[in-house]
């Protein structure tokens, strides 16, 4: 009951902080319901929430509340700090809605849902499913949250600026006192009657690049506020040829106002977006359908859940008995083309004329005595291969080798050896005479 009754106060205090300053967030009433949380952490019980359609809601997910979920449960005074991370979904399907996002840096940080609403869910409660996972003790702990989606008044806002925070990230700028203190130097500088917060978005989602991990970097941060009253003369000065050309030059702007948010926010202002709505002229055109332009076939229809039964018989035998019967009937064929056309010797020896018999059967004796004659026939050793001979007589030794030998590795000239019948040549002296 007590918890209950506190998410009755949240919803209130919500609602009525939205109608102060513009935006919706949990994180200021947390510390005035910890004990309670601290009392019922084991009770899992739905959330109610009440943001308005086109102002910023926030709503962050406190590791705090979540470490009573997960056994052995902490006593009174005892402090955990086990990594926590939160998985965020629509009941029944497996994202959240487009209009809601999803942030926790670390495990050991609070996650953050922030988006904006749009007025196509005014009075349709959204549930989002919230699951925590304890990552040391793979524990895990379900709570539903119920997004009950207000008309907001005088919505949307006529005059809306987009800014892009280069010091800073998304979780920075979500945290309420932050995001105050922003909106109040927005403030300052335009002086409108109702000012909201319509939209954050991460420099991230927009195709910019995570910066190096060097001098504390930022990715930077989209922040769209709206306001009833035109736009000041400080924010028309982006406007001017003087800074556009600076722009244009990759140069910061001179902008009067930039001091009153240098101190903690340093914004591009080349980058800002300013929009008119009172301005915003339809221009919708007719489109002439021409070449490469399909005709409009309307919104797809899906097929009813009640789909008769289909009989695929008549298609298995068309795709697959059909073909294998015409490869049947024509293997039959080539087989007997094949195998029982043959003529064979004997037939074919009886068509053809007995002199062209005896022709070829010659010929194939012929043959026979040629290729036998081939391998028995010698040839005579080449000169260049026979041992030298008898310088006096011309007696020629015989080969050293036989028939089988092979020629091919043999040197053309031997080496000369005194055999005991071979005469020995007379060697010239150095005296002149001759010696046998």
């Amino acid at each position: 009951f007590l918890l209950s009754c506190a998410d009755g106060i949240n919803g209130t205090v919500n609602w009525k902080t939205k109608q102060a300053s513009s935006f919706s967030i949990s994180r200021k009433l947390a510390a005035g319901k910890k004990d309670v949380y601290t009392l019922f952490s084991k009770v899992h019980s739905d959330r109610n929430v009440y943001p308005s359609a086109g102002v910023l809601f926030v709503h962050v997910l406190e590791r705090e509340y979540f470490k009573g979920e997960f056994p052995p449960y902490p006593k009174p005074g005892e402090v955990s700090n086990d990594p926590i991370t939160f998985n965020t979904n629509l009941m029944g399907y497996p994202d959240r809605p487009g209009w809601l996002r999803y942030i926790q840096r670390t495990p050991y940080s609070d996650g953050v849902l922030y988006g904006s609403p749009t007025a196509e869910n005014v009075g349709k409660p959204t549930i989002i499913e919230i699951t925590a996972y304890n990552r040391r003790t793979f524990e895990t702990a379900r709570h539903n949250l119920i997004i009950n989606i207000m008309s907001a008044e005088e919505f949307p806002l006529p005059y809306q600026a987009e800014f892009f925070i280069k010091n800073m990230n998304v979780e920075e700028i979500l945290a309420s006192e932050v995001l105050g203190d922003f909106l109040g130097a927005v403030k300052n500088v335009w002086q409108p009657e109702r000012l909201n917060a319509i939209n954050i978005t991460s420099a991230l989602d927009r195709g910019g690049r995570v910066p190096l991990p060097i001098n504390d970097m930022k990715e930077g941060v989209y922040v769209m506020v709206g306001a009833d009253v035109a736009f000041s003369s400080c924010l028309r000065e982006v406007e001017n040829p003087q800074n556009q050309l600076r722009c244009s030059q990759e140069m910061e702007p001179v902008i009067t106002c930039d001091k009153k948010f240098r101190t903690h926010f340093h914004i591009d202002w080349c980058k800002i977006s300013l929009v008119d709505k009172t301005k915003q002229v339809s221009t919708y055109q007719e489109v002439v359908r021409g070449e490469g332009i399909l005709p409009d076939g309307g919104e797809y229809k899906p097929p009813s859940d009640s789909l008769k039964s289909r009989d695929y018989y008549t298609d298995f035998l068309v795709t697959l008995a059909v073909p294998s019967a015409v490869a049947l009937v024509l293997f039959l064929i080539l087989a007997y083309i094949m195998c029982c056309r043959r003529e064979g010797v004997e037939k074919r020896d009886m068509q053809t004329p007995d002199i062209q018999l005896v022709h070829h059967s010659s010929i194939q004796k012929s043959t026979k005595e040629l290729r036998d004659m081939s391998k028995n026939r010698e040839i005579a050793w080449p000169l260049s291969t026979l041992p030298v001979f008898h310088p006096v007589t011309g007696e020629v030794i015989p080969p050293t080798h036989t028939d089988n030998y092979d020629s091919t590795n043999m040197p053309l000239m031997q080496a000369q050896q005194n055999l005991p019948h071979q005469t020995q040549i007379p060697q010239p002296q150095t005296t002149g005479k001759w010696y046998p």
